[in-house]
This record gives structure tokens, sequence and C-alpha cells, in this order.
């Protein structure tokens, strides 16, 4: 259980930040980057959900905790990736399960005609947003994965959730009867 009892430490004043492991890094490194990029996409996860109906909001809750491991994955340095006691790691099954709601979700969709504009709804305009963050996250993660190991089921699990967001935002578009549609070269 996390107890946070104060919130500044002063300890990154010097322009590090503590990994899980004891070790510091610059704020500015490739890990951190990509630590950054998925806190941000939990963020603006949380932002979608105020717009979301009860069922969909408690899907991307979940999905929001499990951005979380996937921050403390990230901020743990090393090349074996078993989840224990005291380390936490994205698994297989959190992305078997985005899979499966993908498939779910996009059983009840319009068949896509054409590439889509990000809107149509409030609630499709918030999970695009969030799509489109969970895809910069995805890029600092494959750039650490050059210099680094990175869980191969943690790169796996972020490429799923901006698939998922997609498909859960044309579904609120009406089941994609309400998606807005890119028209190429209209505006010659």
């Amino acid at each position: 259980m996390v107890r946070l009892t104060k919130i500044y430490t002063r300890t990154g004043d010097d322009g590090t930040t503590g990994l899980v492991d004891g070790s510091r890094l610059p704020k500015h490194s490739a890990r951190l980057e990509a630590v950054g990029a998925v806190d941000e996409a939990n963020s603006v996860l949380g932002w979608a959900v105020l717009a979301l109906k009860v069922s969909e909001a408690e899907t991307a809750v979940r999905i929001q905790n499990d951005l979380f491991d996937l921050g403390a994955d990230l901020a743990t340095p090393g090349d074996d990736f078993t989840p224990s006691d005291m380390v936490l790691r994205i698994v297989p099954a959190q992305v078997t399960w985005l899979e499966s709601l993908i498939d779910e979700a996009n059983e009840a969709l319009e068949p896509l005609r054409s590439f889509i504009l990000p809107g149509g709804s409030e609630a499709s305009a918030r999970l695009h947003l969030a799509r489109a963050q969970a895809r910069r996250a995805e890029r600092a993660m494959t750039a650490l994965a050059t210099e680094e190991p990175v869980n191969p089921a943690a790169l796996a699990y972020i490429n799923r959730l901006s698939d998922y967001l997609f498909v859960v935002a044309r579904a609120a578009n009406s089941d994609g009867s309400g998606d807005v549609l890119w028209k190429p070269g209209a505006n010659r």
C-alpha cells in the first residue's frame, strides 16, 4: 500500500527522479519521457471518463489503474519482466483483456468507409484525444526500447490501448454512424 504523507521531498531539485530500484535519472531521460507520456495518457483518459456512460467509465477507470501499473513497470529498469510482490509488471493477460474489449466493441460498429476525423460527440472527441496521447506514449516507449530493455507486454498493452480507444470513440458516435468522415482534398 502506498502512503504519501509529504508531497515534496526536494530530492528532485537537482533535475533527477528516483526509480523503483533506488537509482536516479535525469528528468529528461528516455525512461522518464516514457513514464511521463503514460501519465499524460492516463490524465487525458480521466478527462474522457467524465463524458462516458457508467459501464464505459468503469472500464476506463480499470484501464487507468493499468496505466499506473505501466508507469511502475517503466520506472523499474532491468531485463527481468517477471512480476512479484515487490515489482509491478504489465502481463500478457492485461493485453488479452484489452483485445477482448476491442473485439466486443468492434462487432457493433458500422464498417469503416473512410478514415475518420476525431470528433462527433464530446465523448468521442475526448476518447480520440486519449487515443492520440496513448500513441505518443507508445512512441516514447519504443524510443526507450532502442536504448534499454522494455517489457514486451508493456509495449503490446500501449499499442492495444490506442486501438481500444479508437473503437470506443467510434462507439460513442452512435456505433460509428455519427463518425465524421475524412473527405480527401475537400478544401482545394
